[in-house]
């Protein structure tokens, strides 16, 4: 500690003690002065850098909704995302920064200032209190008469408690003189210590955080570079576009307008035209027309609904107009009523006249080529003709299935945020979704949810079916089971797409909201004759009706010697054996066991359920010669739950112990819709099991026509492709026909393909 003043020297009480004392009084003075101003520049630094870094904020949130609005173009949407989170980063560290500098430089000079230097003042008010009573006594001691012995030794007497006090006092002012002094040296050295760590480290991140990026930086300035470079070169083309442009007359408007039957929008001509009202008023309105899908429509803005002027232009017949004052003019005539049209110029009137003539010619040749085209022609006659039964049914309309889809329970709002009229779907979870969180259930990949558009995209009926067994309410009943325990909030259709984005991952990609498995649903199955048990209530969900899969030669292997009759026989001895023996409690077995066993009991949500929870979608059952659910599934003739399996990525060419893929085995039990649907997902039908034995051959020692028609027709399908010859497109056009009617009678009216040609021959 560094003295200030010497103890010995107070206490003599000298002038140069007085004087060292009023030079430490103005010190201590002007240091409180000066701190008292510091800390009120402090203060109005750490609201300006709170005030700054708020701001800061809102500019890297506009930034971040920027890089949204450039979702389209992603070098700028990753350079925005990029740049708002190192400067979210930095933000951050200031706003340590101005913590720290609350926290050990304002709070430590008031501290000093508050309670040091008046601690300071108090002691030398006591010590200017006692050296004045010092100098009463002493003046007092020598005015006292030498003959007054009383008053002398009062007076004596006072003037010896008057100096001790002042003494003491004295002391402890010196004592308080140099503490502070010591003090002030380490508080306020403390104090810039604090601040200047806090600085260093705060620029110090806020390099390493930058350093990160210096790559894409450096990346980000070759592509800034290069497009300068283009955007000059284009600026010179346009330039150089416009002034030839500008040296043509442009003072009409007489475009050559031509008819484009196969144009990739659908738009086979379009421009403005002037319209007569059938009002009394007959008034002339400027409208934007089309020839769009064989209808001539017109539209006032790009987002109104098109209003159709002609249904069908086979219908009406278009001619020029004369009988009017204004030029330009054509009729288009129809059954039901007429509509005056007026182009801008002769040339234009003819362009629209060839353009409506040329659509109504268009539209008699489509139709007559789709009376007879080979989809027209396995319609009108039923699949059965094609696989020896009789007797067609029309297969239900796409629309109508699609309402079924829309019908379920939860499935008229969007399953993650609640839309109303959800038109979008995802086909491996059976749900439906709003357009909003379809695009980021899309960003997710196909490993976790495959998109489809419920009125865009064509939907083949097993996939129709498949939808139909779940719905948004029973998926959400699994993935989102412990939402009550969730501080999370459920996105409304209002919320902003980040809060969706957050929800969807959190839910589907994290599975925060799923019920935990517990210990005790990590057993693996141990018997056969468990899968044909019941299933019970499985993480909550209501169980449907027990289903038994019935004995199958699918898991049987061919013994020489033993007929296939004797096999089943004993199959069914076995099966009904297993039927007395006591119940399985499904909610025991891990994932993978429980996916294995509701795949053969077509549970749908506990398929679900169980692939939520992490089940591998071909885990393979050593105890039952390596069956997979998949397998189990074409044991029970349940086709939705191949398609969902599927849809999952299940291996469509995953074989048991006997060498037999689904194919194999749907082919043994004659089930024609699954044989189909296999042929469909890429099933190899030209793998052969341990008895050296294709599907083809099966399905002839199976005796059943329709299996044998569906995979040879395959076979030379495929072979159909290899060649480079003029029948391959057709070929492939019926081979579609027949396989598109066996999926619709296989979905819808599966009973008819129970059959079997006894007297098929080979």
């Amino acid at each position: 500690m560094t003295v200030k003043l010497d103890f010995e020297e107070c206490l003599k009480d000298s002038p140069r003690f007085r004087a060292a004392i009023e030079v430490v009084e103005g010190d201590v003075s002007e240091l409180e002065t000066r701190l008292d101003k510091l800390v009120k520049q402090c203060h109005s630094m750490l609201e300006a850098g709170k005030a700054y870094c708020q701001t800061s904020k809102s500019f890297v949130t506009g930034l971040k909704e920027l890089g949204h609005n450039c979702s389209d173009d992603d070098s700028m949407k990753e350079c925005l995302e990029k740049f708002s989170k190192k400067l979210s980063v930095i933000l951050e560290a200031q706003g340590e920064v101005i913590e720290n500098t609350q926290k050990s430089v304002k709070l430590k000079l008031q501290t000093f200032v508050k309670e040091d230097v008046r601690r300071f003042k108090d002691v030398r008010k006591e010590f200017e209190r006692g050296s004045e009573s010092l100098e009463t006594a002493l003046s007092r001691n020598a005015q006292v008469p030498r003959g007054k012995q009383h008053e002398v030794e009062e007076a004596s007497h006072t003037l010896l408690h008057a100096r001790r006090t002042f003494r003491s006092g004295a002391l402890d002012y010196v004592l308080q003189i140099n503490v502070i002094e010591a003090k002030k040296k380490t508080d306020i050295l403390m104090a810039m210590l604090s601040l200047m760590e806090a600085q260093a480290q705060f620029f110090q991140q806020g390099h390493e955080s930058l350093s990160e990026l210096d790559d894409y930086r450096r990346t980000l300035s070759e592509e800034h570079t290069q497009l300068v470079l283009n955007s000059a070169r284009e600026k010179r083309d346009m330039e150089q576009r416009h002034a030839a442009i500008k040296k043509k007359d442009v003072s009409y408007d007489d475009s050559i307008m031509d008819f484009r039957a196969d144009a990739a929008n659908g738009i086979a001509m379009e421009g403005y035209l002037y319209k007569r009202a059938s009002n009394a008023f007959k008034t002339w309105s400027r409208r934007w027309f089309s020839i769009k899908k064989n209808q001539l429509v017109y539209q006032k803005k790009f987002k109104d609904q098109p209003t159709v002027v002609v249904e069908d232009l086979r219908l009406c017949t278009v001619k020029p107009f004369a009988d009017n004052e204004r030029r330009f003019c054509f009729e288009v005539v129809s059954p039901s009523k007429s509509c005056l049209l007026q182009a801008d110029s002769e040339r234009q009137q003819q362009a629209w006249i060839s353009a409506v003539q040329n659509s109504i010619a268009s539209a008699f040749q489509d139709h007559r080529e789709d009376t007879h085209s080979p989809r027209e022609r396995c319609s009108s006659v039923s699949v059965g003709s094609v696989s020896g039964g009789g007797g067609g049914e029309q297969v239900k309309p796409a629309r109508d299935a699609l309402l079924e889809v829309q019908a379920l329970p939860g499935n008229m709002q969007c399953c993650d945020c609640g839309e109303p009229g959800p038109d979008w779907a995802s086909i491996n979870l059976g749900i439906t979704l709003c357009i909003v969180c379809s695009g980021i259930h899309r960003s997710l990949g196909v490993h976790f949810s495959k998109v489809r558009s419920l009125t865009l995209d064509s939907w083949e009926p097993e996939l129709v079916k498949l939808m139909c067994e779940l719905g948004n309410t029973a998926i959400n009943r699994i993935y989102e089971a412990r939402i009550d325990e969730i501080t999370i909030k459920k996105p409304q259709p209002s919320s902003p797409r980040g809060d969706k984005e957050s929800w969807i991952r959190s839910k589907y990609v994290e599975k925060k909201f799923i019920q935990k498995l517990p210990e005790t649903g990590r057993n693996p199955p141990l018997r056969r004759s468990s899968a044909r048990r019941n299933r019970t209530n499985t993480q909550g969900l209501t169980p449907r009706p027990a289903l038994k899969p019935k004995p199958s030669r699918a898991t049987l292997p061919r013994l020489t010697g033993i007929s296939q009759s004797d096999l089943v026989q004993k199959n069914n001895t076995d099966f009904h054996k297993d039927e007395e023996e006591n119940e399985e409690d499904l909610s025991g077995l891990h994932p993978g066991a429980l996916l294995y066993r509701s795949a053969a009991l077509q549970h749908f949500p506990v398929m679900a359920d169980a692939l939520a929870h992490g089940a591998d979608v071909n885990w393979v059952n050593a105890m039952e010669q390596s069956s997979t659910p998949l397998i189990q599934a074409v044991t029970s003739n349940a086709l939705a739950a191949c398609e969902f399996l599927l849809q999952n990525g299940a291996n469509v060419n995953q074989a048991d112990n006997y060498g037999r893929g689904p194919l194999h085995h749907a082919t043994i039990l004659g089930h024609t819709g699954l044989v189909c649907l296999f042929l469909k997902r890429g099933a190899d039908y030209n793998a052969r099991d341990k008895d050296q034995k294709d599907p083809i051959t099966i399905a002839v020692d199976e005796a059943n026509a329709d299996i044998v028609t569906l995979l040879r027709l395959h076979k030379m399908n495929k072979e159909m492709r290899e060649m480079d010859g003029a029948f391959g497109q057709p070929g492939d056009e019926m081979y579609n026909d027949i396989f598109r009617d066996f999926s619709h009678m296989a979905s819808n009216n599966p009973e008819k393909l129970k059959r079997r040609s006894t007297d098929f021959k080979t």
